[in-house]
């Protein structure tokens, strides 16, 4: 990295001790613009750099509810509004019990760049808490929620911070964050929240999009080197709601998904995977996903190893941070894998996008790649906003043109810095460079 670059990282790292996921995401940003700043000397004059580094504003508050068995418990929330130079704070709320502060910030951080590569007039922010919903009683699940909004609500809003779902929030959760929401402040705003159902106020395709849209930049990708995704053979992490999707919309484009996974192993269906089947295991009856060899004879089901081991043309990690490393990169190159497409927030390590990049294996990070649930959202806050409401064939129709969009952006803006191919760089110095300028025209705020 530049020196003055280095040194903004180094002050980072200092200031926010004890969280390698912020730190890892802001050192892959850094590292890509460079040759912008190189450009563009007035963002360092206005330390743009340092601004965007920190947060607006960072919420911790406690969470007190009851289990079925009258037990208090006591969990932790957060919010962390990053960035609303291009619009109300926008990004998703993650119900896990690996969520902190760190994790909150990395998330948000990269929620900036995600949302300005969108083109729509959305800032960044992200937030959740260290509460499993897994083997919770929907009562459970319904009291957590009510307890978390009833200190969230203050800090939203359609014009404010609209948060979403993430990993562990679902429909279900919404649902109740809204119906609190509601009750709390007496007012039926149906923008304050997205990923709504769609018997209040939802959007047709936000529960698809970043599977849908992940496949979508995929083929477009693929399209860039006259390929397509007719007959290739095709991994995909995890087994939730982005996972489902990114699978269903392969088979409609011409591959086959021969694995998915969860957090106890993988599948191996050399047929193509059940989506039917997925549906049923994973969202109605949310068990583990090696129930699915006992309905698929001729399906394999491994534990305690890596989806990645397994041979494809194209991985689409769906699951979490950092579930790719070197060895997993390794494995991907070895088994003739010529792309990697990130689903997932962050899935792939830098060690790993070095072996990758090194073996000539196409690479997407995920603020780009997996922005269409975001997009959806932006979308379904327009037709709130509107009192309309779009039909499936319009939603996923502007969401492919979103997709496609921002594959011609990260494509024309790394062409443009002397770096073709270089997804990376395209993606973040575009996204950098439309922050930083509207924070120049808002001046010192």
């Amino acid at each position: 990295m530049p020196e003055t670059v280095d040194t903004v990282y180094a002050n980072v790292v200092n200031r926010n001790p004890g969280e390698p996921e912020f730190h890892q995401a802001v050192r892959e940003v850094l590292e890509s613009i460079g040759p912008a700043l190189a450009r563009h000397p007035e963002y360092a004059d206005a330390r743009i750099i340092e601004r965007i580094c920190e947060p607006e504003r960072q919420i911790i508050f406690r969470v007190p509810w009851e289990d079925d068995q009258g037990r208090i418990r006591v969990n932790r929330g957060f919010r962390v509004e990053f960035n609303s130079a291009l619009g109300p704070f926008k990004g998703g709320l993650r119900f896990h019990p690996s969520v902190y502060l760190g994790i909150v910030k990395f998330l948000g951080f990269e929620q900036i760049f995600k949302n300005a590569l969108t083109g729509l007039p959305i800032g960044g922010g992200k937030g959740g808490a260290d509460f499993d919903p897994k083997g919770c009683s929907d009562r459970e699940v319904m009291r957590f929620c009510q307890s978390f909004m009833t200190e969230l609500y203050r800090h939203i809003g359609a014009q404010t911070d609209v948060p979403a779902g993430d990993i562990g929030v679902g429909g279900r959760e919404i649902g109740y964050l809204f119906g609190q929401y509601k009750r709390i402040t007496n007012r039926y705003e149906s923008g304050v929240l997205t990923g709504k159902g769609l018997a209040y106020g939802g959007a047709q395709v936000r529960r698809e999009a970043t599977g849908y849209g992940a496949v979508f930049f995929a083929e477009e990708l693929l399209k860039q080197t006259g390929d397509s995704l007719e007959g290739k053979r095709v991994v995909v992490s995890g087994s939730g709601n982005v996972a489902i999707y990114a699978i269903e919309k392969v088979h409609q484009l011409g591959g086959r998904v021969v694995a998915c996974s969860d957090s106890d192993g993988y599948v191996l269906d050399e047929a193509g995977i059940d989506l039917e089947l997925l549906r049923e295991l994973k969202e109605e009856r949310r068990v583990r996903l090696d129930n699915y060899v006992r309905h698929v004879p001729h399906a394999v089901a491994v534990s305690g190893r890596t989806v990645w081991e397994v041979p494809c043309d194209l991985a689409l990690p769906c699951a979490t941070q950092n579930e790719i490393g070197g060895a997993e990169a390794a494995a991907l190159v070895a088994g003739g894998c010529i792309a990697v497409v990130e689903g997932a927030n962050m899935p792939t390590t830098p060690e790993a996008v070095r072996i990758l990049a090194g073996a000539g294996v196409k690479f997407a990070p995920g603020k780009a790649a997996n922005a269409g649930g975001v997009a959806v959202s932006a979308m379904e806050m327009a037709q709130n906003a509107s009192r309309d409401s779009w039909t499936f064939a319009q939603s996923e129709k502007r969401l492919w043109e979103t997709m496609r969009d921002i594959h011609a952006r990260c494509w024309a803006t790394a062409e443009e810095y002397g770096l073709p191919g270089d997804y990376v760089a395209g993606a973040n110095i575009n996204g950098f460079r439309r922050v930083a300028e509207a924070m120049l025209e808002h001046g010192l705020v």
